[in-house]
């Protein structure tokens, strides 16, 4: 039964503000508008959202397709995010971004950027523990966040400098590795 829980919607939506990370693509954002690409921030919330939302409701027929269970996509799912959190963290690259260059909103904006495989991942495997309704709800949440700083790009880069853009990004980086050693103990202790 799905139910209006204020504490699955706080889990969920810092646990996909600390996946999409908007605030840590600002950089990424100000890069693609020096070279005069253009971000739209209404579309690339919208498209991200359309992404979401169909995944999120088609996952599980994905899943089926493939022969593959919730517990093992959410297991494999943290294991995703804690190499996530491993990036954020130590700085380093594990996923690569061999994206075209062709078009900004969509790419690298909506997909990976946004949408990623990471955030799909995270949001398939959050199903298997709170109830849909807290999950977008969180998602929603996010995504209001994700327009306002795509808008609000050179506001934010000023007001939170170099520095505030670093720490955010190791905070939510310790926050996601967390809940990923969380994740993948829960379903694998499920699987076993």
């Amino acid at each position: 039964m799905n139910a209006i829980n204020l504490t699955q919607i706080l889990s969920s939506a810092l646990v996909l503000l600390s996946i999409i990370d908007i605030v840590g693509s600002v950089p990424i954002i100000l890069q693609l508008r020096s070279q005069g690409r253009e971000v739209n921030a209404l579309k690339a919330t919208l498209y991200s959202t359309l992404l979401m939302v169909a995944f999120y409701y088609g996952g599980y027929w994905l899943l089926a397709l493939f022969n593959c269970n919730i517990q093992s996509f959410a297991a494999a799912g943290g294991f995703l995010m804690f190499l996530m959190a491993l990036e954020m963290i130590l700085d380093v690259e594990i996923f690569k971004n061999n994206t075209p260059t062709s078009g900004a909103t969509l790419v690298p904006m909506v997909f990976p950027l946004i949408a990623g495989a990471g955030v799909l991942t995270t949001l398939i495997s959050l199903k298997a523990m709170y109830d849909d309704v807290n999950i977008l709800i969180g998602l929603a949440l996010n995504m209001i966040w994700v327009f306002v700083v795509i808008k609000a790009t050179d506001k934010v880069k000023k007001m939170l400098g170099d520095g505030g853009i670093f720490f955010l990004r190791r905070f939510f980086g310790i926050i996601l590795l967390a809940m990923s050693v969380k994740m993948m103990t829960e379903n694998l202790s499920k699987l076993f």
